[in-house]
């Protein structure tokens, strides 16, 4: 297509578009860092009465977790924390930062966007994206010291004409069937060691069913692990030398404690948090959750019996019900499905069961014989008031999905801070 004829060719399409990403991630870096780094405030009373929902952080919990898990790894292992999705809805670096304060140096994301955000913030150490990348970011790559996942042969051929040392870890596939070269290809596997314009610094699978005590899905895991010994061996065979591996991520450290590789990806229990509830068999650590939701009271009513509540008339009282109107909802991340009484948060140390349905920014709530209810009350939705405790296991249960969904969808209208030690959840 001619050039003045005012329409993009594809190829001009493609390049305007990484461009405009580029533009957008050096303009926006700055304020993007300025905005995390205000995240995390420290709690003082005036921001407390100022904020209409917030996400409290306990970095003490944090470190906690991050001793437990290393002490359970094997020797020679390191604790590869798992930071993408904003750190699971917690902050990503906010949680990086300290993460390198108390020494992890080894970090991973699910996009170049988070790792670059992540090294314009001062982080250190290595950066692993999970994720794929498209051969047009290898300089950006190069430039931020990011480490790649080749996410098959092809990728990692099309990454080694930028025709300077890009560092991968190569992701093998060993019955997962999403990314990954599959572990038959040996001599395709070998070539990669060959790039001169790769430095293949890891090579690693993900175990899909890690999590699950069933016979069938034991089975399964050891047969992943077996095809990525196969691979190695087959490999070393070859001459050439492997790098360092890694296999469990934090169910596979839970549930296959004597697998002895260079890494260990730990993602949702580095946040005291399990994906579901946990069963019987498995091989629990003694997490503390490194996060908290809250909002508040805005108003109180009182309505009669047989008055509706909210969008559709979804409730109705069936006597005179006192009702919270509380600021937080599904575009902060809150799931619309926890609607219709299927859930309750925290006031005063009591739970109070959720009423109509929860709209884009208030949900309600029935307080009705709860003691003093006041308008600026906290109100919990995940974590502890006085004995009384909601995890995000239970909600995300109720939510019909996992605590690693239910906690990465938290928005970015929530304020993120810190809480003084020892005083997380009350």
């Amino acid at each position: 297509m001619r050039e003045d004829s005012g329409v993009l060719t594809k190829e001009q399409s493609h390049v305007l578009t990484k461009e405009g990403t580029r533009l957008f991630i050096k303009e926006q870096a700055g304020e993007l860092i300025k905005e995390r780094s205000r995240g995390l405030i420290k709690e003082q009373s005036h921001m407390f009465m100022k904020d209409r929902a917030w996400v409290e952080i306990n970095l003490q919990n944090l470190e906690h977790n991050v001793k437990v898990l290393q002490e359970r790894l094997p020797q020679g292992c390191e604790l590869m924390a798992v930071v993408k999705a904003n750190a699971y809805g917690h902050g990503d670096v906010e949680i990086a930062s300290y993460l390198n304060k108390i020494k992890v140096h080894s970090l991973a994301v699910a996009t170049i966007e988070e790792g670059i955000a992540l090294r314009q913030a001062g982080i250190r150490g290595e950066i692993l994206i999970l994720g794929y990348t498209a051969a047009e970011w290898a300089k950006e790559l190069y430039q931020y010291q990011l480490t790649q996942t080749a996410v098959d042969v092809q990728h990692a051929q099309e990454l080694n004409r930028y025709g300077k040392a890009i560092k991968i870890h190569l992701k093998i596939d060993t019955g997962m069937n999403r990314l990954g070269e599959d572990y038959r290809h040996v001599n395709a596997i070998a070539s990669v060691f060959q790039c001169k314009g790769l430095k293949v610094t890891g090579m690693f699978s993900h175990m899909s069913v890690s999590d699950s005590r069933e016979e069938g899905d034991i089975a399964f895991s050891y047969s992943q692990q077996e095809h990525f010994l196969t691979l190695i061996e087959s490999l070393k065979e070859r001459g050439i030398a492997v790098p360092k591996l890694h296999l469990q991520s934090s169910y596979g450290l839970m549930n296959y404690p004597d697998l002895r590789y260079g890494y260990a990806r730990i993602g949702i229990a580095l946040y005291g948090v399990y994906s579901t509830i946990p069963g019987k068999g498995q091989g629990l650590f003694n997490l503390r959750p490194v996060l908290a939701l809250k909002s508040r009271v805005v108003l109180l009513k009182s309505i009669g019996e047989g008055e509706s509540v909210g969008y559709g008339r979804a409730y109705q009282s069936e006597k005179e019900t006192k009702l919270a109107v509380v600021s937080i909802g599904y575009a902060d991340g809150y799931p619309r499905s926890l609607s219709g009484g299927n859930c309750e948060v925290l006031i005063r140390g009591y739970r109070a069961p959720i009423v109509g349905r929860i709209c884009m920014d208030q949900l309600m709530v029935d307080v009705t014989g709860l003691p003093q209810v006041e308008r600026g009350d906290t109100v919990t939705l995940i974590g502890r008031d006085g004995k009384e405790e909601i995890r995000a296991e239970e909600l995300a249960q109720k939510a019909g999905t996992i605590s690693n969904e239910l906690l990465s969808r938290l928005g970015g209208r929530l304020s993120r801070r810190s809480c003084p030690i020892g005083k997380m959840g009350n």
